[in-house]
């Protein structure tokens, strides 16, 4: 059993850890709940610890002290206080398991017109390879997925770059391939349907692009860091000359088209040490129109000057902090905006599937390159030891899958005692084998950075439950429970 306590914003935050179930109580509660996770098997040891501290001895009548532990005791029998882990499976059992491929990142541009300095691939010279996927080799991709997904019906097909418009006809064809193959399945034992998404830098962004992807796209990703001068310090044109002012209006265009059409999209950036007060460029983002937006800590070796160091997490953590706070205020203003990484879903409690799969890299997701090799994710590619297999002769390096299988919150030793572990699911494992040379470790600024969003986030529902609360008094309607 594990709960995680912490005040935040003036909310006393309990979380139990196994269940995921989130309690918001007032001081006393909060006390009583410390005391008891001393001596969780010894309730009257911890109610007479909690009483002598504060000095409220015990009465006949009942009272307070009486009260609250009574209410733990309550939310003890439900399972949603002190409760213990439903089951830890054995790790050799995860490689057994059976999974199918979900989903596919097609590298369908290895070429770029920016030289992004913080670039996975080198400012976009991918190791001297630049390419653009052939329509063969797509075709071929797409058929491995709907091959190799067994039952499932909605296969994920993220188009990837570099630049995935340098490639735009291929695009646009491979999208009307997918199509045929929902078309040749619909009547079959397992109908396919895809759902495809287009990260993309905006720079080449038109109307007939624009349109194609309302149509044809279930998400897009569009990519800006922030302020101007955040932006176009780290996303250059190759010339050197900044990139701000050449895709803003284009991403606003298209942010506000798929906003009235109530289509997903979001804009993504990502801070770096240059910009520690990245809830400024957040909030730019917010003040411009943009509602859905994503700005990420930069992942890069110590040796490189934008490079995120330990001493930094302090004021970033004040960041997600200010940030949160912020959102709140907007909100109840009416100018509301998603943070990626605050939107968590409490409906369900910790996702038993994710404890086990992690996220799917190797196993249910893989990254496709222009000439058709899989690899486990897109940061692993050109990394030839994990190099999976080629859309021509399938995976044939299963021993590589079976090593994936094992990546997730049970196998990692470090996320056995961290509160968080049931909502990043053992984190990334690119950034583990870049940071410690294996899959199955932890990148401990990551790490930090991830139990902070936790903590937001967790705090905004609490937040929105008071505001709904209070909406709810106002016009004569129930409390929150």
């Amino acid at each position: 059993m594990q709960v995680h306590q912490y005040v935040s914003n003036g909310f006393h935050m309990i979380l139990d850890v196994p269940s995921g179930s989130v309690h918001v109580g007032d001081e006393l509660l909060y006390e009583a709940v410390a005391a008891l996770s001393k001596t969780p098997e010894d309730p009257a040891g911890a109610e007479a610890a909690l009483r002598a501290a504060k000095g409220l001895p015990k009465t006949p009548e009942t009272d307070a002290v009486d009260e609250v532990f009574a209410e733990i005791a309550q939310l003890r029998r439900e399972g949603s206080l002190f409760s213990p882990e439903p089951y830890r499976p054995s790790i050799e059992r995860f490689a057994e398991r059976p999974t199918v491929v979900k989903a596919l990142c097609l590298h369908i541009a290895h070429d770029c017109n920016l030289a992004c300095r913080y670039c996975f691939a080198e400012e976009g010279e991918y190791h001297g390879r630049r390419a653009l996927m052939s329509l063969e080799v797509g075709k071929k991709a797409l058929d491995f997925l709907a091959g190799r997904s067994g039952q499932r019906k909605n296969l994920e097909v993220d188009f990837f770059g570099g630049e995935p418009l340098m490639n735009w006809q291929v695009v646009k064809e491979l999208v009307a391939y997918g199509r045929q193959i929902e078309e040749k399945s619909k009547d079959g034992p397992a109908p396919k349907h895809f759902r495809f998404t287009i990260t993309t830098n905006g720079v080449l962004l038109n109307d007939e692009i624009m349109e194609f992807c309302n149509r044809e796209m279930h998400n897009v990703v569009l990519s800006i860091d922030g302020r101007k001068e955040v932006h176009d310090r780290m996303r250059p044109f190759r010339g050197g000359q900044g990139s701000y002012d050449v895709i803003l209006p284009k991403l606003l265009k298209f942010a506000k088209m798929r906003q009235e059409l109530g289509l997903s999209y979001y804009v993504r950036g990502t801070f770096t040490h240059w910009n520690l007060d990245f809830s400024e460029d957040v909030l730019h983002l917010a003040d411009l129109g943009f509602d859905q937006i994503s700005v990420e800590p930069v992942v890069a070796p110590p040796t490189e000057d934008y490079a995120l160091r330990p001493e930094d997490i302090p004021v970033l953590l004040e960041q997600y902090d200010r940030l949160a706070r912020e959102m709140i205020r907007r909100k109840k203003e009416g100018r509301a905006f998603n943070f990626f990484h605050f939107m968590i879903d409490l409906s369900g409690g910790p996702c038993v599937y994710k404890r086990l799969s992690g996220c799917g890299s190797g196993t249910e997701y893989l990254a496709v390159t222009p000439w058709g090799d899989f690899y486990p994710c897109h940061q692993f590619v050109g990394t030839e030891s994990f190099l999976l297999g080629n859309v021509g002769e399938g995976i044939v390096r299963d021993d590589i899958v079976r090593e994936f299988k094992m990546v997730n919150v049970y196998s990692k030793k470090e996320c056995a005692t961290c509160f968080a572990r049931f909502y990043c699911s053992g984190g990334c494992a690119a950034n583990s084998y870049n940071f410690t040379g294996g899959i199955n470790d932890v990148y401990e600024i990551g790490c930090e950075l991830q139990r902070k969003r936790v903590e937001c986030a967790l705090m905004l529902k609490a937040a929105e439950a008071e505001m709904a609360e209070g909406s709810a008094d106002e016009d004569g309607g129930s409390s929150r429970g």
